[in-house]
């Protein structure tokens, strides 16, 4: 939001004008108000919370950052939170506000929410652990039996919906509460009303466990292009449903996380985080940077003699570590997104390395007769550094394709996320095993 709007808002605050501050708040989607809050301290968001209606002031904090809802809310007593926050949020969205919260605040939060029911699907819910569908599924859903009739049916499904925003799709369960199938709009029109739910309703509809992780259940979602799937329990039993807003929100959290892991990030940070947390962050990696630096002064220093001998194969020191760090770069990062996006099995490891090798050979066979051809030029075709550099760079783009390759599909296999196998960790050990390489040519050729 613009530094204008956001300085207008805070005037209208500090100047107590809430006729003409409700009056602008009136014309602003709950996301924008959100994004405005989030620009503002706890207090002057309180002052517009103040301002806006129950429903529409749960939704603008469900699209609060998460940092300035945090502070928000820690200004708020426990029995504000529930009755003007959670009472009006879905149950998956009550979670995620919750969960944030330490576990005396859940339980006085839990304790003032007055619908029984709602408090004890949000205690259920709580129980599931965050990266599984369970921790994820709300559990408001549109549901009727398979021997209900039509018109029965149709009397159901309109109570049902009185207290619910959107309808995505109708689940069809037994006697059991055990899902099956889905019960079609079209057909509730179309059907004749002697008909029963069962003998219209699509059967064995996709549906993700409890405990399916997070990252199956939005390649569920994009493959079969569903904007809700149903969860069920071990023994098949409707608990909740998942919708394609939920999804993108752990999708959006997913693509940051791996982006920070593979940029040399340890943890989860944000540009308006403290100078304290983003230093805790960024210096293990650079640790290792530093070790592997030491690591790569302590090989060039045992073949000083071979740089008096030569000393025009210092000059291509960069360009070794640095081709090998982006090869390998390269090629773990396109096994990091087939892996994450289920295009790429951790059980084919040997047909992606040859795969690999073979685009591995094409490229390393052009960079090193470039330079081969450059350094034929400038050096002469008797001088060391025209056969040694360029077989070092075949060598190390070689190395660094498969070695790219096999760390995460790897890491995949042993359950350790593969994207802590890109940027800087390839970079590091591709640069010190492109220098014992490149050092080990120059003296074989001398």
């Amino acid at each position: 939001m613009e530094n204008e709007e956001v300085n207008k808002v805070s005037e209208l605050i500090a100047d107590k004008k809430s006729d003409e501050l409700k009056e602008l708040l009136g014309e602003l989607h709950p996301a924008d108000i959100a994004e405005l809050c989030n620009e503002l301290d706890a207090e002057e968001a309180r002052f517009i919370y103040l301002l806006l209606d129950n429903e529409k002031a749960a939704d603008v904090l469900i699209e609060m950052d998460e940092d300035a809802r945090k502070e928000f809310l820690d200004i708020l007593p426990s029995e504000t939170i529930a009755k003007r926050f959670v009472d009006y949020m879905d149950s998956d969205d009550a979670v995620d506000i919750i969960r944030e919260m330490d576990e005396d605040k859940q339980e006085e939060i839990l304790s003032h929410i007055e619908d029984i029911e709602q408090a004890g699907d949000i205690v259920d819910l709580l129980k599931y652990d965050e990266d599984t569908a369970g921790g994820l599924m709300g559990t408001e859903m549109v549901i009727v039996n398979e021997n209900w009739s039509m018109p029965e049916c149709l009397r159901e499904m309109r109570l049902q919906a009185e207290d619910m925003d959107e309808i995505y799709y109708v689940y069809v369960v037994d006697d059991d509460e055990r899902l099956r199938g889905v019960f079609p709009l079209k057909k509730m029109v179309t059907s004749p009303s002697v008909s029963k739910v069962k003998h219209v309703m699509k059967k064995d509809p996709i549906s993700v466990r409890v405990d399916t992780p997070i990252e199956e259940v939005v390649q569920a979602i994009e493959k079969y292009n569903l904007v809700a799937v149903p969860v069920v329990d071990s023994i098949g039993r409707l608990v909740g449903r998942i919708t394609v807003d939920d999804v993108m929100d752990e999708v959006r959290e997913q693509a940051e996380r791996d982006y920070q892991l593979a940029s040399g990030l340890s943890t989860d940070v944000e540009s308006d985080d403290s100078v304290l947390r983003q230093t805790s962050a960024r210096l293990p990696w650079l640790l290792i940077g530093m070790f592997g630096g030491i690591a790569n002064s302590m090989i060039l220093g045992n073949f000083d003699t071979t740089f008096a001998a030569h000393p025009e194969m210092a000059l291509y020191i960069p360009l070794i570590g640095g081709t090998g760090g982006n090869v390998g770069t390269q090629s773990s990062a396109l096994v990091v997104q087939g892996l994450a996006n289920n295009s790429l099995d951790s059980d084919n490891t040997w047909k992606q390395i040859l795969k690999e090798s073979v685009v591995a050979l094409i490229n390393a066979s052009i960079i090193s007769m470039l330079v081969y051809v450059y350094n034929f030029v400038r050096f002469g075709p008797t001088a060391t550094v025209c056969y040694s550099v360029s077989i070092s760079l075949f060598a190390v783009v070689m190395f660094a394709s498969i070695f790219g390759t096999l760390v995460p599909m790897t890491l995949e296999k042993l359950k350790v996320d593969p994207a802590i196998a890109t940027g800087p960790f390839i970079s590091i050990t591709n640069d010190i095993i492109g220098m014992l390489i490149y050092m080990g040519i120059t003296v074989m050729l001398s």
